[in-house]
């Protein structure tokens, strides 16, 4: 009697983050894409044989005796971005930068490429979305053109390599990373194990030649990295580009760095002219007012380890609904809420049949706690009609019980906000002792709860109403 031969094993695959199951589902498991599951043939038939010991490509020395030198970073020529890597680019490390379309991923490597060669590194720029004409365009318009620094477009993961061995960058620029085809694998550019195959292969290229590499790599609608989530473990650096298409501002930020900090910005301008940094950008989040108005203060967020100043603006008008409408614009919107609730529960303000609405300046999104009773002020003195004087800043956290709770990095936080000319600051009692008090010629008032601080906001704005028409002074 012979045996039947058994039919091969098959399991299903998600075509966004590579999860497989033995049957088909619906939704994946791990990223919740709909649809997205394919059947392909499963591999795990039979057992691997043991594997058996190899040459060894270099012998084992102690740790001590490793040499270093040869890995320490290089700027790459662009101070924000150099800051957010940890000093630089370092020789065999791979970058990852992702962001939305158009937020200017290809602008900002093209400056780095140039930057780069025009220190006397040679740099290879691969384009598999532009023509190499189109490259050349933008790179006049940004004074990007060098002479260190060539230019393929190319979408075949062959022609690049063969690129890599006849040029032997220093500097290795992909863009993007879904756009190169590993021939002779399955799948269409961009898929699970196309990406995967991709950026194995440019990874063992940067570890092998001491290159350094930074792969474009595009995001989904939710703003992750599109792809395997493997792709991310494969690279050492994982930076996202964020910015408004309302705004020329743009962020860089370190998800994952193995040579450097992960809670560092870049800020850069981007304009018509290309891309620039951005070393101060407390301004940016602050207006001028040229007469006194009520619903706004200004708090200190930060953003990575960066202090940054951000202005909050709050409106209360009568509400000619039932339900009165409650609306943010970059500020947490539950936050928001809560903040809210607490004003009306613990200091008595009336808002339940009022219409609120909060919003930042330029842009800025507040999204810490921090700015919570910048929130409340700046709602409390558009619902007095209160100025809060132009020379106040306030940050903390506010309870459900209305006490006041310590902020991380208080002390960088006063020193951003007195360098800008702030000179009072209203802070949470936990951040050192009770009251007011002399700070490097700032005043500081400690409070303990949000009635203490709304009080002390009552005196500073009667005090600046008294004063100011004497000084002839317009805040």
């Amino acid at each position: 009697m012979s045996r039947s031969t058994p039919r091969p094993r098959s399991a299903h695959r998600c075509t966004e983050c590579g999860w497989e199951t033995p049957k088909w589902v619906g939704r994946c498991g791990e990223c919740q894409a709909w649809g997205s599951l394919v059947e392909v043939a499963a591999g795990g038939g039979q057992s691997a044989s043991r594997t058996q010991p190899s040459a060894v490509t270099a012998a084992a020395v102690p740790i001590g005796q490793v040499p270093i030198e040869e890995s320490r970073s290089r700027s790459c020529g662009v101070p924000e971005l150099d800051r957010v890597l940890g000093g630089g680019l370092v020789p065999g490390a791979v970058v990852l930068l992702a962001g939305e379309p158009g937020v200017g991923k290809s602008t900002l490597l093209l400056e780095v490429a140039a930057q780069t060669a025009r220190s006397g590194s040679r740099t290879l720029y691969v384009s598999g979305e532009e023509s190499a004409a189109q490259v050349r365009l933008r790179a006049d318009r940004c004074r990007g053109v060098h002479h260190d620094l060539y230019l393929a477009a190319e979408t075949d993961l062959g022609a690049v390599l063969t690129h890599v061995e006849q040029l032997k960058p220093d500097l290795l620029v992909v863009d993007s990373v879904q756009t190169v085809n590993a021939p002779g694998i399955e799948g269409v550019p961009g898929g699970v194990t196309q990406v995967k195959e991709v950026t194995a292969a440019l990874v063992r290229q940067a570890k092998s030649r001491g290159m350094a590499t930074v792969l474009v790599g595009h995001v989904t609608k939710d703003g992750g990295i599109a792809g395997p989530r493997v792709l991310e473990h494969l690279v050492d650096v994982v930076l996202q580009f964020e910015g408004e298409r309302s705004s020329r501002l743009r962020m860089v930020r370190a998800v994952k760095n193995r040579y450097g900090p992960v809670d560092e910005v870049g800020c850069f301008d981007l304009s018509g002219d290309g891309i620039s940094a951005v070393t101060d950008p407390s301004g940016l989040f602050i207006s001028r007012h040229h007469e006194a108005v009520p619903g706004t203060c200004v708090s200190v967020t930060l953003e990575g380890r960066r202090p940054m100043l951000a202005e909050i603006q709050a409106l209360v008008t009568h509400s000619a609904s039932e339900r009165p409408r409650r609306t943010t614009n970059g500020i947490d919107p539950s936050r928001a809420a809560m903040v809210l609730a607490v004003l009306e529960a613990r200091a008595r303000l009336p808002l339940a049949t009022r219409d609120v609405f909060v919003s930042t300046v330029g842009g800025a999104r507040v999204h810490e706690p921090a700015g919570d009773l910048a929130t409340a002020l700046a709602v409390a003195s558009a619902a007095q009609g209160l100025v809060v004087p132009p020379e106040v800043i306030a940050f903390g956290e506010i309870g459900l019980a209305g006490e006041l709770r310590r902020v991380p990095e208080v002390e960088r936080r006063l020193a951003e906000a007195q360098r800008i000319g702030f000179t009072y600051a209203i802070v949470p009692a936990d951040s050192g002792g009770r009251g007011s008090r002399q700070l490097d010629g700032m005043e500081v008032f400690a409070a303990p709860d949000l009635r203490t601080a709304l009080r002390v906001l009552d005196l500073r704005a009667g005090k600046a109403a008294r004063t100011a028409p004497q000084q002839g002074r317009t805040p």
